[in-house]
């Protein structure tokens, strides 16, 4: 049996994350082994840019100008279509751009965003996009079908090395590492008369456009970002973030098959496990739902025990992910009018179970990978030991069989320096998973709670960040109480129509129940007057 072992994605309740394994005798996840993720010379992957189809002909990028890291900060000029809308909740495609929030990554990143109605403004303003343009490392366009715009956008964006357009007129042109995307019809009679060696860095370079194409459509504004460091990765510099993405080399095939041979052999001789594996090498790498999917329709102990052993105790990929430091989110600071304490914080978390049999249900959330499941229902409850307090979520996943299945996990939860924050830690399929949750606002009659959380799963390279909002029956909080959820976002700086809304139709038979010797709230008591709707 030859060794096939795919990317393996880890999950917790509704949170995915992904870490890179080994495929047969080439260990790098997408086929090759670069100095750095994204070192493209030669692309061929097809683009389209309005109704045109267009291929990537030839980039010509030297490995040692992505290797070295530039002194000059990142720009990004983005252009826009006036009035245009994206699929965001129909959010404005001028707003998305703007909330990128590229600076988390990197302060050196700066990104400005213009409608390109700009044209038809005074002369000042004009001469200034033009200016921001000419200084340009990547030029983003998207919407944009005005004749008037399509013709600036030719005139002025000669000099700007990496131009990249999105629902925008067939008229534009891409460009990359300083050369224009040349027509379909070019690009085949390139690759026809290309020598052997560039036709490897053909093939190559494909898979990380179609990355880039992958992120953009799944339209979400973190895909959004991480559609852009691909580009600054790949031809600008290196992006520090994006070296998980990779495995290290034979040494990970090394290190696994000297510690971890039979948990490797009990997987690949498990029919679910190996389907796992199988499943997991069709997804796209970015694909996190496609990722989650597998893994839920095919987990097994085995596949368990492989990532422990592969990744929590050998720590094969030699990876080290942090939890995220940006942004931080204030706890809030007081409840029904008194300053918040440690143990009405953790009141606040136990929510309705008591009178209901679950804390809370989760009625949207932020990330895209981790939020978005059906019937998330979420227990918190004081253990037996002194001090102990415990997170169980429980969540629906659709298999890829089509059935509907149920999974739990169960956090260990200790208590922050400043109340309404804490530490969640999980051994979750074989790896160890660290969070920060803040209480970021609940409602006095606990009709609705928003919580944010930072985390990491540090041997598996991967970090994130969400929020939750919450309520105790799934159903979104009233238009009363809106102003007060906004407010409550933007101090996670969160847009309301980045949250996904959470399927809580079909939610029957939740396996819900807590461990005997459990206890609920100590100081805050739930208002009668909400008891009469559960």
């Amino acid at each position: 049996m030859s060794l096939d072992i795919a990317p393996l994605f880890i999950c917790r309740a509704g949170l995915l994350r992904k870490s890179w394994f080994v495929r047969s005798a080439n260990p790098h996840p997408l086929g090759r082994e670069p100095a750095r993720l994204t070192v493209p010379s030669i692309l061929t992957r097809r683009l389209t840019c309005g109704r045109r189809t267009v291929t990537i002909a030839a980039l010509n990028v030297k490995e040692d100008s992505v290797t070295q890291k530039i002194a000059t900060p990142v720009r990004i000029v983005a252009l826009v279509g006036e009035g245009s809308v994206s699929p965001l909740k129909s959010a404005p495609w001028h707003d998305v751009l703007l909330h990128t929030r590229l600076k988390w990554v990197d302060e050196q990143y700066e990104m400005l965003v213009f409608s390109d109605n700009f044209y038809q403004s005074n002369n000042e303003h004009a001469k200034h996009v033009a200016e921001e343009v000419s200084r340009a490392n990547i030029l983003v366009v998207v919407a944009v079908r005005n004749e008037e715009s399509v013709k600036w956008i030719q005139a002025n964006g000669q000099f700007v090395p990496n131009i990249i357009c999105f629902e925008s007129s067939a008229a534009l042109t891409n460009k990359l590492g300083g050369l224009i995307i040349e027509t379909e019809n070019k690009g085949n009679i390139f690759r026809k008369l290309a020598p052997i060696s560039q036709l490897k860095k053909l093939d190559e370079s494909r898979e990380v456009v179609q990355t880039v194409s992958a992120a953009w459509d799944r339209y979400n504004s973190d895909d959004i970002r991480f559609c852009l460091l691909i580009i600054i990765n790949a031809y600008i510099t290196p992006v520090p973030i994006l070296k998980n993405l990779r495995a290290k080399g034979f040494s990970t095939l090394n290190c696994m098959l000297k510690n971890c041979g039979p948990q490797i052999l009990n997987c690949l001789l498990d029919p679910n496990c190996r389907k796992a594996l199988q499943c997991l090498n069709k997804c796209s790498p970015v694909d996190q739902v496609c990722n989650y999917r597998c893994i839920a329709s095919y987990e097994s102990p085995y596949l368990e025990e492989f990532s422990l052993c592969v990744l929590q105790k050998n720590n094969c990929l030699e990876l080290d992910a942090k939890i995220p430091e940006k942004p931080y989110v204030p706890p809030m600071v007081e409840f029904r009018g008194e300053e918040l304490c440690h143990e009405t914080a953790e009141d606040l978390f136990v929510g309705w179970l008591g009178i209901s049999e679950w804390s809370w249900r989760v009625v949207a959330g932020q990330n895209p990978a981790y939020d978005q499941f059906p019937c998330q229902y979420q227990l918190f409850y004081r253990g037996k030991a002194r001090g102990s307090f415990w997170y169980e979520p429980v969540f629906q996943v659709r298999t890829l069989e089509g059935s509907l299945v149920w999974r739990r996990r169960k956090y260990r939860v200790k208590r922050g320096k400043v109340p309404g924050t804490f530490y969640f830690s999980v051994l979750d399929n074989g790896v160890v998973s660290n969070e920060f949750w803040t209480i970021v606002d609940v409602s006095d009659d606990f009709s609705w709670g928003l919580f944010h959380y930072s985390g990491a799963a540090r041997v598996a390279g991967q970090s994130y960040s969400g929020a939750v909002l919450v309520s105790p029956d799934g159903s979104y909080p009233d238009e009363k109480e809106h102003q007060r959820l906004v407010s409550a976002l933007d101090r996670c700086c969160i847009k309301e129509w980045e949250l996904f809304t959470v399927d809580n139709c079909s939610c029957q038979d939740p396996p819900l129940w807590l461990p005997e010797g459990s206890k609920l709230h100590y100081k805050v008591e739930v208002q009668s007057s909400k008891q009469s709707s559960l």
